[in-house]
């Protein structure tokens, strides 16, 4: 599987990052072994996590999706060099636990790394922006972990154009490390936020962009094409908001370029994201042996410029 160069990080990655927000949450940690296992078998190998994955579960408190990572890393330590791994800070932990200051960070970068039974992370992000700390004070904690090895590369996510505008500047100002990736929500139907401004932004300052959500919360998949069918999952709520006219022309256009390919929904969804200029690859979570086979075939999916118009057709 051909490898994707993650802006000026250095870092290569598979066309497809395994979202691990899953784990811990509606993948148990056999099931998670077992996906781990079969992602590497796949040819995929960057992980995306984050230290408050998966605090909304009942019982939860955040740290379980680093913890069975690190679990399984630690089975088989020989696994930590073939892959590369992302985590994040900043999400709400409880007990004043959040944010971007410099004390929080230097506490939950040692948090995470012994959760994830590994002495650096590959990327850190910023999980949200964060008004009370000056970019100054994160950039520089940020400095001082990538001085220590603790961490290669540092990244945002969920910054706007004029927010990431500005971060670049106080980095170039300072001297301070940059934000060489960006994670944004991102899919063929949520495309306003990363569309225009900051996808013209990130493609001048060649910084990597991995996208969330990248199938729309599942609604991309196919499986949701009514009320009825919001049942079937414990994400069901989270799709309603996609069942209108525009979604049903989606699922349309999905379906037509599938029959084309003998691919689902799914894969071809996130095939287009892959294609998209100023995208370097989108995070896509599987609870099961067959999603992360799909997974892998969207990663090697090739779209005529047909099928990319009549996708973006459908998605205006």
């Amino acid at each position: 599987m051909d490898k994707r160069l993650l802006g000026r990080t250095g870092l290569e990655i598979s066309p497809v990052v395994f979202g691990g927000n899953v784990f811990g949450w509606t993948a148990d940690e056999a099931t998670s072994f077992d996906l781990l296992d079969q992602m590497l078998d796949l040819g995929l190998d960057t992980i995306d996590t984050a230290d408050v994955y998966s605090a909304w579960v009942d019982g939860n408190k955040g740290g379980e999706s680093e913890t069975i990572i690190g679990k399984w890393l630690k089975a088989d330590p020989s696994r930590r060099d073939k892959i590369v791994l992302f985590t994040k800070v900043g999400s709400e932990m409880g007990e004043g636990k959040k944010g971007l200051s410099e004390r929080w960070i230097m506490r939950a970068v040692e948090d995470s790394l012994a959760r994830l039974n590994t002495d650096y992370i590959d990327l850190y992000f910023s999980h949200w922006p964060d008004a009370d700390t000056p970019y100054e004070e994160t950039l520089g904690a940020y400095d001082k972990l990538l001085k220590a090895g603790k961490i290669r590369a540092v990244g945002a996510s969920n910054l706007d154009a004029a927010q990431l505008g500005e971060a670049l500047k106080v980095a170039e100002d300072k001297g301070l490390p940059r934000y060489e990736v960006l994670q944004p929500e991102y899919n063929l139907y949520d495309r306003s936020k990363f569309d225009g401004a900051l996808r013209d932004l990130v493609m001048r300052e060649e910084i990597g962009v991995v996208t969330y959500y990248s199938l729309a919360s599942g609604f991309l998949s196919g499986k949701y094409r009514s009320k009825e069918d919001l049942s079937k999952s414990k994400r069901g709520a989270g799709v309603a908001k996609y069942l209108d006219d525009r979604g049903m022309r989606i699922l349309d256009a999905l379906d037509k370029v599938g029959a084309a390919h003998e691919a689902k929904p799914a894969e071809v969804a996130l095939a287009w994201v892959i294609a998209r200029k100023g995208v370097t690859a989108p995070i896509a979570s599987a609870t099961s042996r067959e999603q992360l086979q799909s997974l892998a075939k969207a990663a090697e999916l090739q779209l005529s410029a047909d099928d990319v118009r009549m996708l973006d057709e459908a998605s205006r």
